[in-house]
């Protein structure tokens, strides 16, 4: 079953208007885009985008409503999207990262060591290199870079080391190939935590270029919202948590001046934070352990400066 972490939290935070235009960045299974739905009138809108072939599928099954659409592409590519459908500004975003429950537990997607599948890790399944062809094409420096800047882990070396010299003979193409490797070189294991889940992470990141297009969207969304417009987002680990907190902090600074500079009335910023660190309670915890990792922060466009 998939579950929308911070359901009711989240949508409580962008203060939905009856006739706002809203972009759920990621669909997923829908939960957060027929929340917004309910609470969008006639002449509201929604769109969505998705990476994955299945979510798109999904949404043709479940959801037959004018008031939405739903985009096959990156939340990365909002910008140049929302432009050609006439879109230039918007009352809230909303973006619910990482992987989904759905792809975690379908086997042949090859998001997890869970099941002996092929090393996919894609999410859109349709284009870009497999997670099996990057592991087998790139080069020691570059698996060992992604590995601890991606996962954080500590034994990166060792383990892109053992990759180049295994695919060699036989190149990695499950699941478990890849998991059984990681096992057999981590001379320890951290307690509650499989020894390959840094280097799925780090791979999966890596495939789909989680992290690059974060930092696109927090550098396009913001500047596209209208006053009192809001932008929520939920990550699952700590690189995205400093991306999105960095970049939130970035937004409501201000330049200082020397004090010596007169100045007819004090600098304000045009956005500010209105969450920070919001986590899951004890309940949502109990019924979906996924949630226990997600942290919730949010930005609110609070003035509108002419240029």
């Amino acid at each position: 079953m998939h579950y929308s972490v911070l359901l009711k939290e989240s949508i409580d935070l962008l203060q939905v208007k009856p006739d706002g235009v809203y972009v759920d960045g990621t669909f997923g299974r829908g939960g957060h885009s027929q929340e917004i739905l309910k609470l969008l009138g006639v002449n509201g809108c929604l769109i969505a985008f998705d990476k994955d072939p299945e979510a798109l599928a999904y949404a043709a099954k479940t959801i037959n409503d004018d008031r939405f659409t739903l985009i096959h592409a990156s939340f990365a590519d909002l910008k140049a999207k929302l432009t050609e459908i006439g879109i230039n500004s918007l009352d809230g975003v909303l973006l619910d990262l990482g992987v989904s429950s759905p792809q975690l537990d379908t086997p042949e997607r090859g998001f997890s060591f869970r099941f002996d599948a092929p090393l996919d890790m894609r999410m859109d399944n349709t284009q870009g290199i497999s997670a099996a062809q990057w592991l087998n094409s790139a080069e020691e420096t570059e698996l060992a870079n992604v590995f601890w800047r991606y996962g954080e882990e500590k034994f990166s070396r060792r383990i892109a080391k053992e990759i180049v010299k295994r695919r060699e003979t036989q190149p990695l193409e499950t699941t478990t190939q890849l998991a059984e490797l990681v096992a057999s070189v981590i001379p320890y294991r951290e307690k509650g935590q499989h020894p390959a889940t840094r280097v799925f992470q780090a791979t999966r990141i890596q495939v789909n270029n989680e992290l690059g297009d974060l930092e696109q969207i927090l550098a396009d969304a913001p500047k596209l919202l209208n006053l009192a417009g809001r932008m929520v987002v939920i990550s699952f680990h700590s690189l995205e948590d400093r991306i999105v907190k960095t970049s939130f902090a970035d937004y409501t600074s201000v330049d200082k001046l020397p004090k010596w500079v007169m100045v007819s009335e004090e600098s304000s910023s045009e956005y500010k934070v209105i969450a920070k660190k919001i986590k899951a309670g004890n309940d949502e915890i109990a019924e979906n352990s996924r949630s226990r990792s997600a942290i919730m922060r949010a930005l609110e466009r609070v003035s509108v400066k002419s240029n």
